[in-house]
């Protein structure tokens, strides 16, 4: 940040507590910009207005913006962590990180009901249901439900299921019953404890628990078939096979046989990319990925350890491990303090230097550099994709060094040199962009003189307030022939847009002219480039003659109507609306004038038009 601080600003920083807590940025319109935690919040916040220390794009913009700070003191990193979390939510600042697309991936849910169903959803509702995922990879996801459906007979019917209902009777088992896809609940077939104990293997497979599963399964196996329920053994031991087969097919990468999650990240200006790479019981189950818009890395330990912390807020399990690179001046005991509780056991976060760990960190982290390089090209395809054939056709027959993709059109608007304006209309990829529009009133050029008025326009835009105000087009149009053009292209040359190219166009046959050139050139007239050229000309035309109206309109009633005393801006507003003109309102009789102003100003108005009609 340049230049001193602001008194106000540089006070609160010179009081800032040393304990763990929040801080709030706020700009000058009082609103939240960013929201952080700190261990030490004195000198977290102060790192921030350091002099001469190396800033992202991000940060400079971040920092510039920063009108007023306020500090929520909290006992533990821990509570700063959560509070933070929750004031983000709330707030939802400009310059804190967005995980792209978090609402729109899938999750398989599993119900919180007496008869738990599983499926999968993209809308997740805090009712107590468990949540797996989101899984970024859709073939993953019904990968396991694949396996879920060939393995657990979980019924698929939305019936609201209790005990209660089912001993009334009020339900009757489908078809699923019938082909051995569900044991019939619904009926009794199954009872609620049996059912949920069904659930729960379902939970331990979603997990990539599969030895703990097997075992499970192998037990209650050997047990129904000591109490003779042969029909339901046979049933855990197909299960069994089929969990033998698919544990086959998972790669493993720990011989320790331990749960960890290994993040990989990748960075570019303003945006990263993470891969999670999810190793269960040594066996590599599955993977993620995600894209965190607006990313600073003068940041990069806060907003990491905020992204872990939102990321197992939606995930129904926690792993013993959470690997990652080791990064400067991170410290992620709050984060393993407030995961412990959920987890249910203790939580690590660890950075390997050598062996089977590093090696899934890299692994990780390639995967993470590969896709931050296909989402940055397929960002670039948006882009050049998004510009409309229109401006392509320009550039081409126009023969435009770049894309005109920002095109500005003027024109001049008089009568007689009375009232003199101009406007400028901007088209964007094609499309007016209203906002950017501006009208001027002629300042320095007295009767009507197109040329001059143009020079004084084009030396106020691209010279003046609105150079700093405005970004600079990539085409210049001027409405008009040869004439207005060499003088607008004469002042260019003077200006902040020196070296961008300026046409005319002429209205009759729709001629282009190029300064110096004697000769117009004519563009096919079914250019789809020609029609933008049209559309931002009578737009500017348009405009133009709006505001001149305007003008006029307004110095009518100035100098007719509202000279009579008791006629002010408001009646003669209504005047004018009703009997359409100052002549409307002298042929009005008596009455009419009464209904609309009352009868003293009616009185006044005949009396005035009366004295007009003697002097002339």
């Amino acid at each position: 940040m340049t230049g001193p601080l602001k008194p106000t600003l540089a006070e609160k920083l010179e009081n800032i507590p040393t304990s763990p807590g929040v801080y709030k940025y706020f700009d000058d319109a009082g609103k939240v910009i960013y929201i952080g935690k700190a261990k030490n919040l004195k000198n977290r916040v102060k790192s921030y207005f350091q002099q001469n220390r190396p800033r992202d794009a991000k940060t400079i913009s971040l920092i510039s913006n920063i009108e007023n700070v306020e500090f929520i003191r909290t006992d533990s990193e821990m509570e700063a962590l959560i509070l933070e979390n929750n004031l983000v939510k709330e707030f939802k600042p400009r310059y804190n990180i967005n995980l792209k697309d978090d609402k729109t991936f899938p999750y398989i849910v599993v119900t919180r009901e007496e008869f738990p169903r599983v499926y999968t959803t993209r809308r997740m509702i805090r009712n107590g249901s468990l949540y797996f995922g989101p899984y970024t990879n859709v073939g993953n996801m019904k990968q396991a439900l694949k396996m879920i459906k060939d393995l657990f007979m979980v019924r698929s019917c939305q019936l609201p299921l209790t005990e209660g209902s089912v001993r009334q009777g009020k339900w009757k088992v489908c078809l699923d019953y019938h082909i051995k896809k569900c044991l019939g609940p619904c009926e009794g077939h199954q009872s609620r404890p049996d059912y949920n104990t069904m659930i729960r293997q379902v939970v331990e497979l979603i997990n990539g628990k599969t030895t703990t599963l097997k075992k499970i399964v192998r037990e209650e196996m050997e047990m129904r078939s000591e109490n003779l329920d042969f029909e339901n053994a046979a049933i855990l031991r197909d299960r069994l096979a089929a969990l033998e087969v698919y544990e086959g097919r998972q790669k493993i990468v720990n011989d320790d046989f331990g749960d960890r999650d290994v993040f990989g990240f990748a960075f570019g200006q303003e945006e990263a990319s993470c891969a999670v790479l999810q190793v269960r019981e040594g066996k590599m189950v599955g993977s993620q990925h995600f894209y965190l818009e607006k990313f600073s890395q003068d940041l990069m330990a806060d907003e990491i350890e905020s992204f872990l912390y939102k990321y197992y807020q939606n995930n129904a399990f926690i792993p013993s491990e959470i690997v990652l690179k080791d990064l400067p001046e991170a410290s992620f005991e709050g984060l393993e303090t407030v995961l412990k509780p959920v987890a249910g056991k203790k939580v690590q976060v660890v950075h390997p230097k050598i062996g089977d760990k590093l090696r899934l960190l890299e692994m990780a982290e390639k995967n993470a550099g590969h896709l931050l390089s296909d989402l940055l090209l397929q960002k670039q395809k948006k882009v050049e994709d998004f510009v409309p054939g229109s401006v392509k056709a320009l550039q081409r027959d126009l023969r435009l060094p770049s894309l005109p993709r920002r095109i500005e059109c003027f024109d001049n608007s008089n009568i007689q040199g009375t009232d003199p304006v101009s406007s400028m209309v901007c088209f964007f990829d094609g499309k007016p962009r209203k906002s950017d529009y501006r009208k001027f009133k002629v300042k320095t050029v007295e009767g009507p003189d197109d040329f001059a008025t143009m020079m004084e326009i084009m030396e106020r835009r691209y010279n003046g307030s609105l150079s700093e105000e405005l970004p600079l087009p990539d085409l210049i149009v001027i409405d008009g022939g040869k004439g207005q053009l060499s003088h607008a292209a004469d002042v260019l040359k003077q200006t902040k847009a020196a070296g961008i190219p300026v046409i005319g166009l002429a209205k009759k046959l729709e001629e282009v002219f190029f300064p110096g050139d004697k000769d117009p050139y004519n563009l096919p007239k079914t250019s789809s480039g020609l029609k933008l050229l049209q559309q931002a000309r009578d737009e500017a035309h348009r405009f133009a003659i709006t505001f001149h109206r305007e003008l006029r309109d307004k110095r009518t009633l100035q100098t007719e109507l509202t000279q009579i005393p008791t006629i002010g801006p408001g009646k003669a507003k209504k005047l004018l609306v009703e009997l359409g003109s100052v002549e409307g309102v002298r042929q009005a009789n008596q009455s009419t004038l009464s209904g609309l102003v009352g009868e003293k100003s009616a009185s006044e108005l005949i009396q005035w038009f009366s004295k007009q009609t003697v002097t002339e």
